[in-house]
């Protein structure tokens, strides 16, 4: 089991290879202005979001289906502020000892609990029983646009900030977390450290990124799957940049949520 410290939490020799600065949409600094009041009531003093709410409120609502929580998941986009003030991701390697993914790079998060009043209070819940992330450290912002799993889970990813960074003090669960790690969001916006793998689902064609990085200890994590999608995904809205590589044919997510809204499932 490996697990970081939080001075390591915001650092990495890796940074130095991205050479585009983007400016997100989301910004940690203290403000004034009162015209973005709104979003900031429930904000730490020190962090506040324009414009992401509109976004995501105002496009492809369409896509909220009614699904029941046996078929619902929820995934924690957890974002803070690295040491050169760009926006950095939490990431886990799952444990090896889970019958599902075993090994693989995830966002915390998973199935719908009984209790959970929404989406938000799964990702939270799930965040905190997986690497000790305590829910008053987290603000929510919004929740994006689901996706469906290659189990056909719909995977709801919930966008959170973590502005107290240092207060975060990693706890793995080793029966479901190998490994943490944060990495830069905007990497999955460009073409570096970056391949696409085309796959075949009965007639369907789709495309699995692929993106591949290495922590200052030299430790290399493969991030893919429905997990690099929704970071491509989160990226694009929070940076409103496209990705610099292509994305000619969809993903499997997307595919089968196609699927699944011309059956009306």
């Amino acid at each position: 089991m490996a697990c970081i410290a939080p001075s390591e939490l915001i650092t990495c020799e890796a940074d130095q290879k991205l050479t585009k600065k983007l400016q997100p949409i989301i910004n940690f600094s203290p403000t004034k202005d009162e015209e973005i009041t709104e979003y900031t009531d429930n904000l730490h003093q020190n962090s506040y979001i324009v414009g992401i709410k509109e976004y995501i409120i105002n496009r492809n609502l369409h896509l909220y289906k009614v699904i029941s929580r046996e078929k619902r998941a929820a995934v924690l986009i957890c974002l803070f502020e690295g040491l050169e003030g760009e926006l950095r991701v939490i990431l886990t390697k799952r444990s090896m000892k889970l019958s599902t993914h075993p090994g693989e790079v995830a966002l915390p998060g998973g199935k719908m609990d009984e209790e959970d009043l929404d989406d938000s209070a799964t990702a939270v819940r799930e965040a905190t029983e997986e690497i000790g992330l305590k829910s008053s450290l987290v603000q929510v912002i919004t929740n994006l646009e689901p996706f469906i799993s290659l189990n056909l889970l719909t995977v709801v990813p919930v966008v959170g900030l973590l502005s107290r960074v240092e207060e975060f003090k990693p706890v793995l669960n080793a029966d479901e977390v190998d490994a943490i790690f944060d990495v830069p969001l905007d990497m999955f916006l460009k073409e570096e450290n970056h391949r696409r793998v085309e796959k075949e689902w009965g007639i369907w064609k789709y495309v699995c990124h692929i993106f591949e990085y290495e922590t200052s200890k030299q430790e290399i994590f493969q991030i893919g799957g429905l997990t690099a999608s929704i970071l491509i995904h989160a990226a694009s809205i929070i940076y409103q940049e496209t990705p610099s590589f292509s994305e000619y044919l969809p993903d499997f997510s997307q595919l089968q949520f196609t699927l699944n809204m011309k059956d009306g499932c």
